[in-house]
């Protein structure tokens, strides 16, 4: 005897299912069975996660899905009659059924998709082949009917669907968890046995793996309704028996029926798919007329691009004919068309490419065909880093697109290769260890404040991003005590853990697309996600599968380059960015000055001190800054700093690492360095060495000490001759396998950062000669965010750039170069369309400049622009420059729009009076309206307007007036709060709980009752570099409510509060008024303009175990230098020394992270 299961939803029914895969199987083979079916709802998320569990347990994979089915047609999605759909469940026989399968629940989504995805009876007669169908559970039509009295309409439909599949392929599933309307159902599906002869099939509806996980299956549906456990009014389920049983309880079930456990076995036996890994589907390139052979094709182009790219340097031709020949063999060759294609679609469009991206830089074949722009010959890149021989597996090439254009792209390719052969592809969110706290936190009704508490002690940061929840208790105290102390907390964290890592949500990759021979279908389930396709399967198994998969990536800084060249291109029309020298000392020294704010990749604060310290004067520089500035390799930088300045002080433990050191100061630092030692020191082949190095970044030990004999002694089976053998004694070859082996991990690839290099470069080039146009371009970019355009005006500030307020006769829809400095955009004024932009544009360039005010309204009239669009664009100050006053504007704004339109309709009246007054039917004018002299608005009014109708402040900030005083208090920038919290590498200057002081004017507030009575105020605190949500409880509302209020300036003490991906709120302590001066500190150093080299950096800490003294010594690796500073440690009364370079980025970060009256310069 023996029995399968037949009917289980895995993690993969999103919320509604807490199989584990891995856990699943492994119970399954506990309990003695050989084979298991995976049957989630609507959709086959897990279906190869689930085969290769089966497989890894020697148990035979079933893949199936429970689909939903439509009452009527799928198309029909009428309210109260379409929500009613019903389930059945299909298993894949064989590979047909597997096909249809996919197409059956693709078409379930995107044709089909209301509330959930359906198919109809319809599209399943047309698909019914190679599955096997069983008439599914309670919810199944059929044993709906006979619940519900129709039982000839059930038997009727049986026997429907046994003629459909066959009569050896449809089954009566009997099941029985405790539900009173199940055995009912049941009895009617034996009766239909009797009087048809249609097998039965025995099932367990399993939801969950054992009994006492029924608990958990029920907290996952209320976080996915959004419910909590203590509602008694939501759905659950009615039985604790959708577990994974084991035969002799399912046996149980139905004991006079035992064939119906037998079957189960029978039907096992004949599901025969098996996934078929790396087998590739690739597309077939579709070639010009005239044009027969792909390879000649590929060949053709490469000779054409070998010519431009190679004029001088024949003797590379050879490295072509080596990597066409290795594609060719590969059978890659429609792979570097279809790319080749589509980039050139893209640049013959104008749509901005980036220069390369990944290890595709490394080949000739790419730089041939104009994929990249990166000479792999000049930068010692390598192809077998790309694509080796050694190891056939899919090239990877990634592509960055102008972030604006990326979708023209992506469709060009669907023109070309068709809709259904084109699709996007999946990813999951899952519940991490935070996250899972707050979901099962709500669902059991633990208080917000409670949930918060828990969630925040687990760590977090780049350090933690995978760490589970044992793994925090472990590591941090505070959570150790709430577990161990506090029933309802242990209680919560173990629900959270029995949770964790589970799939929450499907959504679409940021930039993965997959492009097929035939439909996408035929290969893989799809979904959809914004109405577009999506492959259901995650990136690496489509890989896997054999299936091209592209990175369609969107690069901002791409449209940043783009939209500058385009404002130099209104007064230089031949200028091009890839004709910029690359040696220009002007962008070099000012890198080395590290005014990098706004440069791709260089401008966080711990980039500009190694800009500093390093003084970049090459490409080489740059690229080696982008490779080291990361965790790991960051511990290099001192030694690449100290060796950079001191080129005396490199060495090199043997002469054969001179040149491929050389450019990096005798560090290792790149990929393709590690490759180039193993090659020339030890005679590997550079496929041979790209292996090693790879598995010395996965710490394969065997391998490791392996090659490490073939290293130094060589291995002649596979032609290689050893280190020793070219003149590298023992210990020095030992000596360099160690110090490759602690950098491999870490190493970067060169291709990937000389290709960023380049972009950064070219930032830097249009900063440095045309500040106005790249400025610009930058603002426009971050439009939607206020704290980047903070940054960026305050960088203006620094060039000397004034940002001018929109104009309805200067500006365009962006930002603009107006002489000098930089003029405001039309697009960022709320209320003002795309279309009346560009009528107003329009309309200026057809007829000359708007004269005034009247003029203005008298020929936008009948267009795309309101009322309330013309007074925004007063409020903004665009009709300043006229010599109007806002005031005066805003109050005869709306008489003038109506005389104006009065005017328009006298005079189409009066063409249809034939018989009126030839001198009253001349052209009605408008009643002339006179402008009042009225005294203006303030000049904090005018910035409260422009904030109103912008988001931002055009002619001043609030704070000007108090900028003097927050310096006195050494109040951190908010800018730099949030700047530290959304940095890649996580916060390094501030962390959550922290005190700090801020101040800031209040935007906007809202107060609310809590649970407990008391008052809660949401406020909206911004300085001239960003905005914060401030939280005031109850006591400060009592203590400083008179504080509170719109436009008021306020110095704030309070800690930070930092809640998972979020923002970072201020939970405010204590407020001041900004001009209470008795609060104070009286004496304070004046910062200076100028750093002579003879002063010193002063810096004042509580106690010498602050913790900022340890992020003290890290800034200061960045900025090295021969200056002294002088950390005064308060509590001990002792001295600190330490050698910098007295930067103005090095003193300000200092401040921002101590306040201005702890550092000093003197």
């Amino acid at each position: 005897m023996a029995f399968v299961h037949l009917h289980v939803h895995t993690e993969y029914s999103l919320l509604d299912g807490a199989c584990r895969i891995e856990k699943l199987v492994s119970k399954a083979k506990e309990l003695g069975q050989t084979a298991l079916a995976i049957t989630d709802h609507g959709v086959m998320y897990g279906a190869v996660a689930f085969y290769k569990a089966c497989q890894a347990e020697g148990i035979k994979p079933i893949i199936g899905c429970e689909v939903y089915v439509a009452p009527r047609n799928m198309s029909d999605k009428e309210h109260s009659i379409d929500n009613n759909y019903s389930h059945l469940i299909l298993l894949c026989r064989n590979e047909q059924g597997y096909k249809n399968l996919c197409y059956l629940v693709s078409m379930a989504f995107t044709e089909g998709f209301y509330i959930k995805p359906r198919i109809d009876w319809a599209i399943l007669h047309q698909h019914s082949e190679g599955l096997i169908c069983l008439s599914g559970c309670l919810a199944g039509e059929i044993p709906q009917k006979i619940i519900h009295g129709d039982y000839e309409a059930a038997k009727a439909k049986a026997l429907e669907l046994r003629d459909l599949f066959g009569e050896d392929n449809f089954y009566l599933e009997i099941q029985d968890h405790n539900i009173p309307e199940e055995r009912q159902a049941a009895q009617g599906l034996i009766q239909i046995h009797k009087e048809t002869g249609i097998p039965l099939a025995l099932t367990n509806d399993a939801h969950y793996i054992e009994k006492a996980d029924a608990y958990y299956q029920d907290v996952l549906m209320c976080i996915q309704m959004g419910k909590t456990v203590d509602d008694p009014n939501r759905m659950r389920f009615e039985s604790q028996e959708l577990y994974l049983k084991s035969e002799e309880e399912m046996r149980k079930l139905f004991p006079d029926w035992q064939e119906a456990a037998d079957n189960t076995v029978s039907i096992a036996e004949r599901c025969n798919y098996d996934f078929e890994f790396g087998h590739y589907h690739l597309p077939r390139f579709k070639l010009p007329e005239g044009e027969s052979d792909s390879y000649e094709y590929l060949k053709k182009l490469c000779e054409q691009g070998f010519a431009e790219r190679y004029p001088d340097k024949p003797e590379v031709h050879k490295q072509l004919d080596y990597e066409l020949s290795m594609i060719n063999k590969m059978g890659f060759v429609d792979y570097f068309l279809i790319v080749s294609d589509f980039i050139g679609y893209a640049k013959r469009s104008g749509i901005p490419v980036g220069p390369g991206r990944g290890s595709a830089a490394g080949s000739v074949v790419s730089y041939c065909l104009h994929i990249t722009e990166v000479d792999p010959i000049k930068y010692s890149l390598f192809f077998e880093r790309f694509l080796n021989p050694e190891r056939v597996s899919m090239p990877d090439i990634d592509v960055d697109f102008c972030v604006n254009r990326r979708g023209e792209v992506i469709d060009y390719v669907n023109r070309v290769y068709g809709h259904d052969h084109v699709a996007q592809i999946v990813t999951f969110g899952t519940m991490a260890a935070r996250g899972a706290i707050r979901d099962v936190g709500r669902a059991l009704s633990v208080s917000y404040a409670e949930t918060d508490a828990v969630a925040k002690q687990v760590p977090s940061g780049p350090s933690a991003l995978n760490i589970t929840l044992d793994e925090a208790i472990s590591l941090s105290k505070p959570l150790k005590e709430m577990y161990q102390s506090d029933p309802t907390l242990k209680h919560l964290i173990d629900v959270a853990k029995a949770l964790e890592g589970m799939p929450r949500h499907a959504s679409t990759h940021a930039a993965g697309v997959v492009i097929t021979e035939k439909p996408v279908y035929e290969y893989v389930p799809l979904s959809t996600n914004d109405g577009n396709p999506v492959c259901q399967y995650q990136m690496t198994t489509l890989e896997e599968l054999g299936l091209l998969k592209m990175d369609f990536l969107g690069l901002r800084n791409l449209t940043v380059l783009d939209d500058a060249v385009k404002l130099v291109q209104k007064t230089v029309p031949d200028f091009r960015i890839e004709d910029a020298p690359e040696d220009d000392k002007a962008t070099y020294e000012m890198l080395a000055a590290g005014r990098t704010s706004g440069v791709f990749q260089l401008e966080s604060t711990g980039m500009t001190g190694v800009c500093v310290g390093l003084k970049p004067k090459s490409i080489e520089d740059i690229t080696a800054l982008i490779a080291l500035y990361r965790p790991g390799p960051m511990d290099s930088i001192p030694r690449f700093l100290e060796c950079s300045v001191h080129p005396e002080k490199v060495s090199y433990k043997h002469e054969l690492l001179r040149p491929i050191l050389s450019v990096t100061y005798g560090c290792i630092v790149y990929q393709e360095q590690v490759i180039e030692i193993f090659r020339r020191l030890a005679g590997f082949s550079l496929g041979q060495a790209d292996m090693i190095r790879r598995a010395m970044s996965k710490k394969k030990h065997k391998v490791i000490d392996a090659e490490r004999v073939a290293f130094i002694h060589g291995d002649p089976s596979r032609g290689i001759a050893g280190a020793i053998a070219n003149g590298v004694p023992e210990s020095v070859a030992n000596s360099i396998y160690d110090e490759i082996l602690d950098f491999a991990s870490y190493a970067f690839n060169k291709a990937h950062a000389v290709s960023y290099a380049i972009v950064a470069y070219r930032t830097a080039y249009m900063k440095r000669h045309y500040p106005q146009q790249y400025m610009a371009a930058l603002l426009t970019s971050v439009l939607e965010s206020s704290t980047k355009v903070a940054e960026y005006i305050a960088e203006c500030r620094e060039l000397g750039i004034k940002l001018l307020p929109p104009d309805v006769n200067e500006s365009d829809a962006n930002f603009t170069v107006a002489g000098e400095n930089i003029r405001f955009g039309l697009v960022a004024i709320k209320g003002i369309g795309w279309g009346a932009i560009e009528e107003l544009v329009a309309e200026r360039h057809e007829n000359g400049l708007f004269t005034s005010f009247e003029d203005f309204c008298k020929r936008m009239s009948g267009k795309e622009l309101n009322r309330r669009a013309v007074e925004n664009l007063i409020r903004a100050g665009a009709f300043d420059g006229m010599g109007y006053k806002r005031k005066a504007l805003l109050q005869i704004a709306g008489a003038v729009i109506d005389s104006i339109s009065q005017a328009a309709r006298d005079n189409i009246a009066g063409q249809y009076d034939l018989f009126g007054d030839f001198e009253a039917q001349s052209e009605a004018s408008p009643q002339t309206i006179p402008i009042p002299d009225v005294e203006e608005f303030s000049a904090r009014d005018k910035m409260m307007m422009e904030k109103e109708v912008t988001g931002l402040y055009l002619t001043g900030h609030p704070m000007d007036e108090y900028r003097d005083a927050v310096r006195k208090v050494g109040a951190v920038p908010i800018g730099a709060i949030l700047g530290d919290f959304a940095a890649d590498d996580g916060p390094q200057r501030f962390a959550d709980n922290q005190y700090v002081t801020v101040a800031g004017v209040i935007s906007t507030m809202r107060t609310r009752t809590t649970r407990n009575n008391s008052l809660m105020s949401y406020v909206q605190l911004e300085d001239d570099t960003g905005t914060i949500e401030m939280i005031a409880f109850q006591k400060v509302i009592d203590t400083c409510g008179s504080l509170l209020r719109e436009n008021n300036a306020v110095i704030v003490r309070g800690r930070i509060s930092v809640r998972d991906e979020k923002e970072p709120q201020l939970m405010a302590d204590t407020l001041y008024n900004i001009g209470d001066m008795a609060y104070m500190p009286r004496e304070r150093s004046a910062p200076r303009e100028e750093i002579r080299k003879d002063q010193k950096l002063w810096v004042k800490l509580p106690a010498r175990d602050d913790p900022r003294l340890h992020r003290i010594e890290l800034l200061l690796t960045m900025f090295p230098g021969e200056q002294q500073m002088v950390i005064f440690c308060e509590r001990e009364q002792k001295r600190l020394a330490a050698r910098c370079v007295i930067h103005r980025a090095l003193v300000q970060e200092l401040r921002d992270m101590l306040g201005d009256g702890n550092v000093v310069v003197k």
